[in-house]
């Protein structure tokens, strides 16, 4: 997947886009990720891509002009463009997995009050939003969203089984996890983990995963609950005891 960056602070995603998981996806060809500083493009001498508002109000918006120059040079014109704003959908697993689909993405990062609409407009973007509340600017926000479409793309995470018993990809949260020592300050791992039943432990992993997901995410149980027709005869006996204790 080619995705494209337009930012007035590139500096800020080298950390994030060059190391961990998405650096060594790029290294494999899985992924070709620019991030293009957006200031290379105003006409202005002093490299200015924002100013006041008309109609008065608080900080500063992108102007038109850099921003239509560096999508046209990007090669934007017929992509899928997405401006991240608090104004647009809930980023959530479908959104991603759509995203995920595409063979490329560009991505615009507003900055303190936004950018002229006119730039949304005519470029028919996608406003998207990683959460109910409010950011200093949309890097932050974007990185977010390649982290997480990424993982969607097959070879990035190396192991398939990882990505479908993460918590959310399941429809549940995920189970508590544990690893050396056996005891640690007596705390003790569940002694199911040791006797080598991988079928018990399974039943243990999906009890676990129910009850943290019934107690933190009561929509995510309910929503799991209207397609659990699909379970083993031990998992539904699982369940129906995790609804029977009410």
């Amino acid at each position: 997947m080619k995705i494209t960056v337009l930012t007035q602070f590139p500096e800020m995603f080298a950390p994030v886009l060059g190391g961990s998981i998405l650096g060594r996806a790029e290294e494999q060809g899985l992924l070709d990720i620019k991030v293009r500083d957006i200031r290379d493009y105003s006409a202005d001498r002093h490299r200015k891509t924002d100013d006041t508002p008309f109609g008065g109000g608080a900080g500063m918006l992108m102007t038109p002009q850099p921003a239509f120059d560096a999508l046209r040079d990007a090669g934007a014109e017929g992509k899928r463009i997405i401006y991240l704003s608090p104004r647009g959908p809930v980023l959530d697993q479908e959104i991603a997995a759509s995203l995920a689909a595409e063979e490329e993405l560009v991505f615009l990062c507003g900055h303190y009050e936004g950018v002229d609409q006119r730039i949304i407009d005519h470029w028919h973007m996608e406003e998207l939003s990683i959460g109910d509340y409010i950011l200093t600017g949309g890097e932050l926000a974007c990185m977010v969203v390649i982290d997480c479409l990424s993982r969607l793309i097959p070879g990035v995470l190396g192991s398939s089984e990882s990505l479908s018993e993460e918590s959310i990809y399941s429809g549940l949260l995920e189970y508590d996890q544990y690893t050396k020592p056996r005891e640690y300050e007596g705390l003790a791992v569940p002694e199911v983990l040791f006797g080598g039943n991988h079928r018990l432990i399974h039943l243990w992993q999906f009890e676990n995963s129910l009850r943290l997901t019934k107690e933190r995410r009561p929509d995510l149980f309910e929503a799991f609950l209207g397609r659990a027709d699909g379970l083993s005869k031990d998992e539904k006996k699982v369940l129906e005891k995790l609804l029977s204790e009410g």
